[in-house]
Formats: structure tokens, sequence, C-alpha cells
């Protein structure tokens, strides 16, 4: 006979083709944060930008040189309403804990690799690639690395429009506004991986071929 205990940890990890377990979602919020982290330190390391929160983040950052992990969390903090009203709370809850994760690793991660020089353009479609697989499992356990991706996610949800299209529209808005910033071969590339990163999202992330919860 199953104790109160057994019970309560077979629940747990319990899933099923429409709903993912508690242990499931923890891996793929986790999993879609060090992704992330690896595509943004990749960027990082050689000096692009890209759309989105984190091209708000790496516009604040190289202007000012506040560190990226604290301008990414902050930047984040206006978007939770909306995330608790139009999302609900399990997806502010997911989205939070992968942005407050993401924010934290993205200070450690760049010394521990200790990368000293990236190719712009390889910079550019490796990170553009990675980081899209991180969102691409964050949205598939109903969470996000918050802003844009927040809309995008509300906009897909109530209209049926694609994700990757809507965030790249935006993220379209972000990079132009790094010609403040940046050359134009850094502004090119920093194009080429926010195209890559929204491709990726636009062709693998669809309600209708992903329906567990």
């Amino acid at each position: 006979m199953a104790t109160p205990t057994k019970s309560a940890f077979a629940a747990l990890m319990a899933s099923s083709a429409e709903r993912h377990s508690l242990a499931d979602d923890v891996q793929g919020v986790v999993s879609g944060s060090m992704l992330a982290v690896l595509g943004i330190t990749l960027l990082s390391s050689a000096g692009l930008l890209t759309g989105g929160v984190p091209g708000i983040a790496f516009l604040i950052h190289y202007a000012t040189g506040f560190s990226f992990g604290a301008c990414f969390f902050a930047v984040n903090l206006p978007f939770y309403y909306l995330a608790f009203r139009r999302m609900g709370r399990a997806f502010t809850l997911k989205t939070f804990t992968a942005v407050a994760l993401t924010a934290a690793l993205s200070e450690v991660l760049p010394r521990a690799l200790g990368l000293t020089h990236v190719d712009p353009l390889t910079g550019a479609l490796f990170g553009g690639l990675v980081i899209g697989a991180g969102l691409l499992a964050l949205f598939r356990h109903r969470a996000s690395l918050g802003g844009i991706g927040i809309l995008a996610l509300y906009i897909q949800d109530r209209f049926g429009w694609r994700a990757g299209f809507i965030q790249l529209g935006f993220d379209c808005a972000i990079v132009a506004c790094s010609f403040f910033l940046a050359s134009p071969y850094i502004i090119a590339c920093s194009i080429a991986g926010a195209l890559v990163m929204n491709i990726t999202l636009a062709v693998n992330h669809r309600k209708d071929r992903y329906i567990a919860m």
C-alpha cells in the first residue's frame, strides 16, 4: 500500500501527453535558462546585441556599464503584471524563475567559460540558435524570458499569430536602436543572430504540433 509521501512524489512525477509534471517543468525551465545563458554569453563575448528584453538589457549594459544580469532582471519587472493577468499564475511564476536564473547565471558563466575572443558572425549564428533552442524549451513548458516573449505568447494564444514572427518584428526595432552604439558590421551580425533565433522559434513552436500544458 502506497504511503502518502510516495503518493505525493508519484503525483509530482506523473506526466501525460497533455500535461507536464512538476518534474518536467523544472527540467524544462532550468534547461531553457541554461541554453539561453550560453547563447547570451556567445553574443556578449562577440560584442553583439539581440532583440527582446535581452536586447534592451544589452543596450543598457553597453551604454552604462551596468551588469547585464542586473539590467535584464530590472527591465523584466514591469511585464509580470501582464503575465499574471493574461497568462496566469503558473506562467508568471515559471517565467520569474527563468528570468532570475538567467540573470544569475549570466554573471557566472562568462567567468567560468573564460572566452577571450568570439568571431561576431560565428557568435551571432551559434548564439542565436542556442537562445532560440532555450526559448523553445521555455515556451513548451509555458514559460518565457519575460518582456517581449510574454507579449508574443499572449498574441499567439489570442490571435493565432506565430510567436517567432511577432518577436522578430519587435527585435528588428530594438536592434535598430543599436546604430547609436555599434558598428555596421556588428549590427549586421546582430540582425543575423536575431533572424536565426526567431526562425528557430517560428519553425518549431506551433500549438497544433505541441499540446502539452
